[in-house]
């Protein structure tokens, strides 16, 4: 029998609602399910907040394997657990966390090397199971399974997160509405910036997209000390949002007097930007980020999805010649458990903004308006509060 409520419900299945996506493209259906209780290495979490990410935005489209339905989408949140399994010892019940797409076993070669985040113990893809068991913990009341979606699916009154995939946060850190968003978009953006192109003092950034993400590098490139950053998009109005995260110029990639971005860039840098960072999820946005890296020592790093498939195609004569680097990160080249509270203690110090990112909010029996408001390109994130918040 699953409990209604979290009282008393320790070990025992959780009757919960959640926001299940049924078919590609169509509004989410607030449903009652059920969340097993955890398995080893697992914990059970009462979501707080959580808030609507573009990864979700293209997976709640996908027709097509890894796009898979039912499934319970939201990687970006804060929570409370509500029970561990066994061999859980990091955290337990009341601890405030907030859960990752990307896992930190903490005992793997990589995750003991300072030079990589891709835990090799429970390497990230897009499952819709459990890591460590390849089930799901969610059933709807019909007893059929729900998939699960970035190894969090926080769309749900309560979800099951491996304990890899689980950063505790200091009992002192107030549990506010931004901190969520440290699960994955502002963490992507800022530790690009900060861990992966550590981006120096004084240096020149070009950032191709000016979404939360793009934004977010700014934010860590002026967090890193750079002096100028530029932002390129097609859309003006992102530019004055900026500013605020420390944009110093805009370059309009659709009207830029028949020049292209890169060209327009190598001009105002006399030469090319010591760093450039792809936002977008196109391999032509690549390519034209590479283009306009500074030879000799320029940084392209790759963090927009694109789709499945898709190719870079840059002469071999460019990558010989030129002294560039093109890398990809996730997750910003962040380990979650060492580095979101060093970005939390930034936050609660007042140096990092993370409020700032925050444009709307909605109830959780609204949260299609979410996904309104980031198609039509209205927000940053929304934060969608649970119940009794």
């Amino acid at each position: 029998m699953a409990e209604k409520v979290s009282g008393g419900s320790r070990g025992k299945p959780i009757r919960c609602r959640a926001a299940v996506c049924r078919k590609p493209g169509e509004p989410l259906v607030i449903e009652e399910i059920i969340v097993a209780p955890p398995m080893p290495h697992e914990v059970r979490i009462r979501i707080i907040y959580t808030s609507l990410c573009h990864s979700d935005l293209i997976f709640w489209k996908m027709k097509d394997f890894p796009g898979i339905f039912p499934r319970i989408l939201g990687h970006e949140a804060i929570g409370v657990v509500e029970s561990v399994g066994e061999d859980v010892n990091e955290v337990r019940e009341g601890d405030t966390v907030i859960p990752t797409f990307m896992a930190e076993c903490g005992e793997c070669r990589d995750c003991k090397s300072t030079k990589s985040n891709l835990c090799s113990k429970l390497p990230f893809k897009v499952s819709h199971f459990m890591p460590r068991y390849g089930t799901s913990r969610f059933t709807d009341l019909n007893g059929e399974a729900i998939y699960h979606f970035l190894s969090v699916s926080s769309f749900s009154e309560y979800t099951v997160v491996d304990i890899a995939h689980v950063t505790k946060i200091d009992s002192g850190i107030p549990l506010t509405k931004a901190a969520g968003l440290l699960g994955c978009g502002v963490s992507t953006g800022v530790g690009a910036a900060w861990r992966t192109a550590n981006v120096e003092p004084g240096s020149t950034v070009a950032i191709f997209g000016l979404g939360s993400i793009g934004l977010a590098v700014a934010e860590g490139a002026r967090l890193c000390g750079a002096t100028r950053i530029i932002g390129v998009d097609v859309n003006e109005d992102k530019f004055e949002v900026g500013k605020k995260f420390g944009l110093t110029d805009f370059v309009n990639a659709a009207n830029s007097e028949n020049k292209s971005a890169s060209e327009v860039i190598i001009e105002m840098t006399d030469g090319g930007a010591d760093y450039c960072f792809e936002c977008v999820g196109m391999a032509s946005v690549v390519q034209e980020a590479y283009a306009c890296c500074r030879k000799g020592w320029g940084k392209t790093i790759v963090l927009g999805v694109d789709k499945p498939g898709s190719h870079v195609s840059i002469p071999s004569a460019s990558i010989l010649g030129t002294g560039k680097s093109l890398m990809g990160v996730l997750f910003g080249g962040l380990k979650p458990k060492s580095d979101i509270p060093i970005l939390l203690n930034r936050y609660i110090n007042k140096e990092l903004q993370l409020d700032e990112f925050v444009t709307h909010e909605v109830t959780f029996e609204d949260i299609n308006k979410a996904f309104d408001l980031l198609i039509e390109g209205k927000c940053l994130r929304c934060v969608i509060c649970m119940n009794d918040q």
